[in-house]
């Protein structure tokens, strides 16, 4: 609060004014985050410990502020409480987990309520707690899920990606779930690797030509996005190789997407992913909101075509350009977007001329968008009978054009992967057949010197 009693007021960072002015309703901006325990919650105490959660977190708890159509600035108001009801506990059923899904794909929080941000309850028994596929798609469990699990709980974060992304809400939960289960969920100290030094990157194609898009499949007639999520192996990586895990799983989707592509008649063109990269710390301290910056990765369709006989060089080569565009500094949507969103003129001007410009800059848009968020760093431990999540899942809007997106992390030595798409573009035949792909192309990423 301000001295004089009125919400503080902090202005759209470039990240966040962009997404408002190209809000749809027919695909919300959701992120989309799961988490699976093995033991239930009690409903009173988990409310009380998210709630002084996102007291502890206060970034969270803000709405847009109104203003005259001329004022510069969009701006979140902060509150020192949440506008509404923030927790709701689904009805317990077996089509509860689709249904959830659903939910966290079709309702974005808004945002003119504090917080921006929706968490669902979801009690499963047995078998459900495998039931993984979302969107209407077909039924596989895990890689080595066997036998039925006990009453567990499946807790569903909805996020408006306007104004804030999926690794800061992991923060919040980690918060309420210390709070929670009182057990330490500090963050594990990431791997320890030489900081590169700013390079321009090197046998790198051009990003001048359109890249290509992902060939339709069979979309659905109505709008919005779809979902699978499924749990896979972590790829083999030999001891010593000079490329990470998401380097791999930069190879698998573009092997994906190539392979997809030519199965449905697509003329070859280079593909362009499109990878977040976020350098903020995990602890208590991390800045809230957006806060990854975006860069691509660009594909040849000849050097694709030469997997898997030409895998370590492929691997090789993308984790030179991989580890040369996260060190060079850039702003986090590029130096165009800076420049769009200065406070020059009225916001109302500049929301028309960056849907004007994003429309035209379609075709330039890139093939897909890869997030790999890597090992969860937290417990995510809720005490003796909730217990410690073994399964984590995220998802990032999938909007034309790219109309697919990939997101994966990693929990209990376990790879979780969600395919989200664009029913404008796919269907949920199209998504398993991804999944098949995927599976297919990460096991061929696991070469040996």
């Amino acid at each position: 609060m301000t001295a004089a009693g009125q919400p503080a007021r902090v202005p759209f960072p470039v990240v966040d004014e962009v997404a408002r002015h190209c809000m749809q309703e027919e695909e919300p901006e959701t992120v989309h985050i799961e988490i699976h325990l093995p033991g239930p919650l009690d409903a009173p105490r988990l409310r009380k410990a998210f709630t002084e959660a996102l007291h502890r977190h206060p970034r969270v708890l803000m709405r847009e502020a109104p203003g005259p159509w001329y004022r510069r600035r969009y701006e979140w108001e902060l509150t020192a409480e949440p506008d509404v009801e923030v927790i709701r506990f689904a009805r317990p059923g077996p089509n509860a987990l689709r249904d959830a899904r659903t939910r966290a794909l079709t309702g974005a929080p808004p945002l003119a309520t504090s917080p921006p941000i929706r968490l669902e309850v979801v009690e499963v028994a047995g078998n459900e707690a495998t039931d993984l596929v979302g969107g209407g798609g077909p039924t596989r469990p895990p890689a080595g899920a066997t036998g039925r699990r006990p009453h567990g709980t499946v807790l569903f974060l909805t996020i408006n990606h306007t104004a804030l992304d999926g690794p800061a809400c992991l923060r919040v939960l980690a918060t309420a779930a210390e709070l929670y289960g009182g057990r330490d969920n500090s963050p594990t100290a990431p791997p320890v690797r030489p900081p590169d030094a700013p390079q321009e990157p090197v046998d790198t194609p051009s990003n001048w030509s359109p890249p290509a898009r992902v060939a339709p499949g069979t979309p659905g007639t109505v709008p919005g996005n779809g979902l699978l999520v499924t749990e896979l192996a972590l790829p083999h990586r030999p001891k010593g190789s000079p490329y990470t895990v998401n380097d791999q799983l930069m190879v698998t989707t573009a092997l994906t997407i190539a392979h997809w592509n030519r199965e449905h008649g697509a003329r070859p063109r280079p593909l362009r992913i499109t990878m977040p990269v976020d350098d903020r710390p995990r602890d208590a301290d991390m800045p809230i909101g957006n806060g990854t910056r975006l860069v691509e990765v660009t594909f040849t369709p000849k050097e694709l075509a030469g997997a898997p006989d030409g895998m370590p060089a492929l691997l090789h080569r993308t984790a030179t350009r991989t580890r040369a565009l996260k060190a060079l500094p850039r702003p986090q949507l590029g130096h165009g977007a800076t420049l769009l969103t200065a406070p020059v003129t009225p916001v109302a001007w500049r929301a028309a001329l960056t849907r004007g410009l994003r429309r035209a800059a379609a075709p330039w848009t890139s093939t897909t968008l890869l997030s790999n968020i890597g090992r969860i760093p937290y417990a995510l431990d809720f005490g003796e009978e909730a217990g410690r999540a073994h399964s984590v899942w995220f998802s990032a809007p999938a909007r034309m054009p790219r109309g697919l997106t990939v997101t994966t992390a990693s929990t209990a030595g376990r790879l979780h992967l969600a395919l989200r798409w664009s029913c404008a573009l796919l269907g949920p035949d199209d998504g398993a057949r991804l999944r098949d792909l995927f599976e297919h192309h990460l096991h061929a990423t696991e070469v040996t010197p």
